[in-house]
Order: structure tokens, then sequence, then C-alpha cells
């Protein structure tokens, strides 16, 4: 209650000094580029300080008109860029108007010699942001070099990435968008490094983004802005002393002329990987001591990871266009799971080993057509959109079993036969009204439906007749329905000199009904209604100092195969299920931040009801534990960051210090209490330009030891050493990497539930070196393709 009267107090505060304030610096800046034939070029619009030359705002412009607003500088570096005009740069200062309208500016062809002023520096790697969002730069830095979108964002500083789930720090879980528009996990792993250019983390998301997920990571990819040929090939190779050797071959290619424009990708990965747990499950009470030493080795073979996609676009005119999307990916897997459980209890020892040949598909496809207009001459816009998932999966697991009871030995066999599908259908519509320079008005709907179901055979045998018998208790079907429609509005607008308002609520309808024979036949339905409001206020106190104020509203929902009670069947008393009783996640956020020049600061609160959690609950024999996904009761999340980077002409580096407290609670499922304990994250990543030889990078992140109140995570951490160098005009490109030299990113912790000691160590395939080889081909002349992607927050479910 004290940080809330504290937050209204500091925002009062501030609107009482706003209408007696009165800037003296460009808030807004625009003009029209064209060549020595008054053709209208097409390009970016990049505002650089005047200092250091790093990037305070950018706009890419298609008609030869570019206008930046927000830009609040008293002397800015304007520089234009294009593949069809040399850059341009120029000195803009404030002249008593905050509106700086250049006119025409002429550019030259690339093989003149521009007489402006050469600004020779590295762009900064991070930008935080006023509303407390922070953008990292991935073209042209070594970062680009990462094999996939999961290995580059574990190099994003705030964001962790473990046990399939990407996280912020302060914020939890976060939702994947790519170009604005919200992709599922299959999506995000099948984008190409090579057309990332930056990636924003969004810790603040407006109603805008769909509720599901506390914070947003925004990937923007490369617009093509050309007419032609362009295309792009990757190879890497990949050698682990852990895990042992995989490649991954990358290729994408885009076509474009008039108003047609093409494109296209496809991505292969072959070899190994692999992952280790180990886990100790003990009871300590001695009436009904138990200990199992538990390890799990997950012996990967990638028979064929790919990923596809083709993309279709007819332009009508510079203000509408229409675009058709085809994309999937294909997860081939087999390899084996050894699992070894040793079991020491009251009456005696016993010890099981358990080999699973695994020979496991996945299919996923994705078809979209969408239409997007400008719809006045202030560039209000209409988006609608549609589209189809479709996810196929099956599973044909062969399992052999030995065991040793005392002095008893047995043999059996099982086979694990699994069918999945999920049909997803989606329809979107966006309206974005710009009612003046400083106020816009964002609206729009979203209808869903998701029909998912599955079934599951188990058959287990005897060594000795082979002949293989179904069982009920292993066995079970799954159905579920989902209906979820939505509609939001956020309203924005300028209020005085200095402070920005974004106001807005989301409103959501959902429906399901779900039906399992898992323990007994459940068939239940249900409707409820979810409201999310949200506020971000940025205050501009001065020109090196600024502000901001966000609440949010959000909601977890479980992803659908974590309601299904299916069974993953580890050993005869390990197994990991779905849990049908599940309730969605729901949290309220609050954050203040600081910008005084290159520091930023920032701190927080976040409560959660409901949260959704993990752990290993006692099964119905006295030895058997079930892994599942539970609520716990409520949850508490303080934060604060420090982070400062900067960028010199050889070295850029970007820092942060972060500092969290969390604290769970619970009291269905029997934990112990432990102490909270604050835990600390620190990063630095820093790139050396040697001049005309090679890039080298050094990034480094630690994140200690954390007591949330059920117990313990242990720290983690991470070194990596990465290398650079282009040849033949840029035209090739050549990287080597060594990730995670010292091999300390392992997730462990433990936790004390319904009598039960749990301790686990989770070791992955982090130490490895690379290296890689990109070569660019093809060239261009014109703008084409705008592919837009509908929202999918329940594709995001369902993997």
């Amino acid at each position: 209650m004290r940080f809330l009267i504290l937050v209204f107090i500091y925002v009062y505060c501030f609107l009482l000094s706003v209408n007696s304030s009165q800037a003296q610096t460009i808030q807004k800046i625009s003009g029209r580029v064209i060549n020595s034939n008054n053709e209208l070029m097409m390009g970016t619009a990049s505002v650089l300080s005047i200092t250091d030359s790093t990037s305070i705002r950018q706009q890419d412009f298609l008609d030869g008109v570019f206008q930046i607003s927000a830009i609040n500088q008293k002397e800015i570096l304007l520089k234009l860029t294009s593949a069809e005009f040399a850059d341009r740069f120029l000195r803009v200062s404030y002249n008593g108007n905050e509106t700086a309208d250049l006119g025409t500016i002429m550019v030259s062809a690339h093989n003149n010699q521009l007489n402006e002023v050469v600004v020779k520096s590295q762009s900064s790697l991070l930008k935080y942001g006023i509303d407390g969002n922070i953008d990292v730069n991935v073209n042209g830095t070594v970062l680009a070099a990462s094999s996939s979108v999961n290995e580059l964002l574990s190099r994003v500083p705030n964001v962790v990435v473990a046990e399939g789930q990407i996280s912020v720090l302060g914020k939890g879980e976060a939702i994947i968008f790519l170009n604005g528009i919200l992709i599922n996990y299959e999506r995000f792993a099948a984008i190409p490094v090579s057309q990332i250019t930056k990636i924003e983390v969004i810790s603040n998301p407006s109603s805008r983004f769909d509720a599901e997920g506390k914070a947003v990571v925004n990937i923007i990819t490369k617009q093509n802005i050309e007419n032609g040929i362009m295309g792009t090939t990757n190879q890497h190779i990949t050698v682990s002393k852990f895990a042992g050797t995989s490649t991954n071959t990358l290729f994408d290619f885009n076509y474009s002329k008039g108003k047609f424009a093409f494109i296209s990708n496809y991505g292969l990965q072959l070899g190994k990987g692999r992952e280790l747990l180990y886990t100790t499950r003990t009871r300590p009470n001695p009436d009904e001591y138990m200990k199992s030493v538990l390890t799990t080795d997950w012996l990967r073979q990638f028979n064929n990871y790919s990923n596809f996609g083709l993309g279709l676009q007819y332009t009508f005119s510079k203000k509408n266009y229409v675009s058709l999307a085809y994309s999937g990916n294909i997860e081939d897997l087999g390899g084996r799971v050894i699992s070894r459980n040793s079991i020491d209890n009251t009456s005696g020892n016993s010890f099981y080993a358990t080999d699973v040949n695994k020979n496991d598909v996945l299919l996923n496809q994705f078809i979209n057509l969408n239409y997007n207009v400008i719809t006045d001459n202030k560039g209000s816009s209409l988006f609608i959109g549609s589209q189809y998932s479709n996810y196929n999966s099956t599973i044909r697991d062969f399992i052999e079993e030995n065991s040793q009871v005392d002095e008893n030995s047995g043999q059996k066999y099982l086979k694990n036969n699994v069918g999945s599908k999920i049909n997803i259908v989606t329809a979107q519509g966006d309206y974005v009204r710009n009612i003046s320079e400083k106020t816009k008005l964002e609206m729009g709907v979203k209808f869903s439906y998701a029909k998912v179901k599955s079934g599951t055979d188990f058959l287990i045998a005897d060594a000795d007749d082979m002949n293989f018998e179904f069982n009920d208790e292993l066995s079970s079907d799954f159905r579920y329905n989902e209906n979820i429609n939505a509609g939001y509005f956020t309203y924005k607008t300028s209020i005085g000199k200095k402070l920005n308002l974004s106001a807005g609520a989301r409103a959501e309808w959902t429906t399901y009904d779900l039906y399992t024979n898992a323990n007994g036949i459940k068939n239940f339905s249900k409707s409820y209604g979810n409201f999310f409001p949200n506020l971000l206020l940025n205050m501009n106190f001065s020109e090196d100092f600024k502000g901001h104020f966000s609440y949010v509203s959000r909601i977890t929902r479980p992803r659908y195969q974590a309601l299904n009670p299916y069974v993953v069947y580890q050993d005869p008393f390990t197994t990991i299920e779905g849990n049908p009783n599940l309730v969605p996640e729901k949290i309220q956020a609050f954050e203040i931040g600081a910008m005084y020049k290159k520091f930023d600061f920032k701190v927080g609160y976040t409560f959660k009801v409901d949260p959704i959690s993990g752990a290993a609950l006692r099964g119905d024999t006295p030895n058997s534990y079930v892994l599942k996904a539970i609520n716990l009761e409520k949850g508490h999340v303080f934060f604060s960051s420090l982070s400062r980077s900067f960028t010199l002409k050889w070295w850029n580096s970007a820092n942060t210090i972060n500092m969290n407290l969390t604290k769970s609670t619970d009291h269905f499922y029997s934990y112990v209490f432990s102490p909270v304990k604050p835990q600390f994250y620190f990063y630095s990543n820093n790139t050396f330009t040697i001049p005309k030889l090679f890039k080298l990078q050094l990034m480094a992140w630690y994140l200690g030891d954390r007591g949330y109140g059920l117990g313990t995570d242990n720290s983690r951490s991470t070194v990596t050493l990465g290398i650079e160098k282009n040849f033949f005009k840029e035209a090739l490109k050549l990287n080597f990497t060594a990730n995670d030299i010292f091999h300390k990113f392992m997730v462990s912790g433990d936790y004390n539930v319904g009598q039960t000691q749990i301790y686990y160590h989770r070791t992955y395939t982090s130490n490895y070196f690379k290296l890689i080889a990109v070569y660019s081909f093809g060239s261009s002349k014109k703008t084409a393709y705008k592919k837009t992607e509908i929202e999918q927050t329940e594709n995001n479910r369902a993997r």
C-alpha cells in the first residue's frame, strides 16, 4: 500500500509541474527525399545523438516522405540510408521551433562522394526506451551469428531461457511477437537469425498485445525494400563434448518485381543433442523412509528438424496490399532416453533400468491470409487477417525395462503409442486512427477457436512371451474445445510538453469444454470473462532526465498439453502427466523507471493469483511420483535493475545489474516454507571492432541463488567468446564461437512438498564450439514485401 501511495504522489507532483514547463528542444523532424531526377526515394531516416552517434529514433520511408516524433533533443544528426542512394548526414539544431521541417532533400547516387559529416562508430548494442523497454540491435553485431532465435535470446540482457520457457527477469514468462504480431513457439524457432535486425523486450505491454504472458519479446526482421533477387545461405557446424556434433543449414530467398513479392526460407538441423537430469527424492520420516536416486539422460537424434515457409504479396497501391503465406516445421526425433532409478525404503532395495527408443514425429502447418490498407492521409490504417494452424503429433516409443528387487530380477517391454491433433482458427481486425499529431486511438477484435484431440495407448508384455496387452491405467483419451473472443482499445496522447499518456483495456470471454477418461471419466465445461486495464505515463523532465510509470494486468492460460493427463513414462515410479484442473494465472504489475543520461533504472512489483508452477507429487503407490503442472496460491515479485551502455569507436559495451525478490505461498500441496532470498543478476556484453580485420565478442552473465519461500534455485552463469571476419566485400562472413566455456549453465534447486525432499540438477548442451559460414547473394532496387501475420495466442499454448 505504501508503494502505491508513493507512486500516486510521484505522478501527481509531476502533473502539477507540466503546465509551467516549456520544451526548448526539437520534438519532431520531417522531410522529403528525392534524387537528381526528382524521383521519390525509399530508405531509412535515423535520428542520432550528436555526442556519440547512438540511435535515438528511426523510421523507414517508402514514398520519399519521413516524419519522426518524440525526439526531445537540442541538436541531432539526421542520417538517411538506402540501397538506392549514398548515405546522407544533416546536422539540425533547435531554432526556436520544436518542429523541424527540412523540406526537400536531394541525395546522390552511390558512386558520388558526399561532402557531409561522416560518422564512423559502432551502432549501440542496446537502447533503453523511456517506457522501460529495451531494444537490442542484432543486425551487424556478433549476435547475428547465433544458430537459432532461442540461442540469440539467451544472450539478451534480462532474458532467461531455460526448461522450454523464455522469461523476463522481474516479470515472468514472455510471449513472442514477430514484427508486432504474436507467434507460437514453433514459428519462433523457425525464424532465420540472418533476417533479424533487432529485438524489443517489452516489459509493460499495452492492451494492443494479447493479455497472455507477463512480458513481450518482439522480434523485428529486415524489411525487403528492394526489387530484384536477394538470398542468404548459412551453414553451422556445432561440436560439443557433452552432446556430439550437429549441423544447421539455413536458406532464404526473396524475389520482387513490380507489384508482386515472393519470399521463401528453409532450414534443416541434423545431428545430436542431449539433456541430463539428476534427481533425488527423500522421505526422512523413519516410519515411511524412502530415498530415490534417479538419473534420466535424453540422447536425442535429430533425424529431420526442418522448417519451411513460402509467402506471396500483391500490392494494389502505396496504401493497400494483400498477402498469403504458408509455413511449417517438421520434428522427426529419434535417439534414446536412458533412465536409472535406485530406491531404498523400509522394505529393502530395488533398482530399475529403463531404456526408451524414441520415434516421435511432429508436423506443424500454418496458413495466413491478410489485408492491410491506409485509410486517410494521416496514416490511419485497417488490418484484417485470418489464420489456420494445424499440429499433428505421433509417438511410437518402444520401452525396455529391467528391475532388480532385492534378489529377484525382472524384465518387461512396453509400447507407448500417442496420436495428437490440434486445429486452431483465428480471425482478427485492427484499426488505428491517427486523430492528430499527438493523439492516436487503436482498437481491435479477435475471434479464435481451438480443438484438441489426443489418444494414448500403452501396451505391456513380459519378456517371456512378448504378448502385448492393453493397459487401462496408463492409457487415456483427451478432448478439449475452446473459444476466446476479445476486444481492445488503446488511447495515446500528449499532455502539455512533457507528458505522454497511453491508457487502454482488453476484454476477453472464454468458453471451453474438456473430456478425459484418465483416472476416471471427467467431463466439464466453463465460461468466464476477464477485463485487463493498463496505463503508461512517460515523463520528460529534461533532455537528460526522463521517467515512466506503468500498470498492466495480464493472464497466463495453461498450455493445452499441460491440461492433458496423458502419461509420459520414465520408469515404474516416475511419470509426467498433465493436470486438467489447472486454472489461468492472473497478475497485476506496477513499475516506476527513470533514465538519467546513459543510466536506466527501474523498480517494480508484481502480484500473482494462482501462479502456474510444477512439482513432483506422490502418486498412488508408496514409491511413485508424478511430475505435473500445478497452481500455487499466490506470488509476489519485487525487482530493481540498473543498466548502462556505452559506445566508443572500437568498443561497444552493454551492462546490467538486476535484483529480484520472489515469494510464493501455498497451503494445498503441503509445501515446507523456506527463507526468501534475493536473487542477483549481472550481465555484460562487449564487442571489440578491429578495423578491416575482425570483430571480437565477449559476453558473460551470472544469475545468483534464489529463495522463493517454497524452495531454492541455485546459481548459474555463462561465458561466451566469439570472433567474426568478413570477406569479398561482406558477401561472405565467417564466425567462430566458444559458447558457455566453463559449462556453468545448469538448472538446479530443491524444495520440500508432501513430506518429500526433492533435489534436481539439469544439464544442457550449452558448452560447444561452433563454426558458421554465411553467404549473401543477389541484387535489388525497390520496395516490396510487407508480410504480416495474425495474432495467435492459442498457438503459443500448443507446445
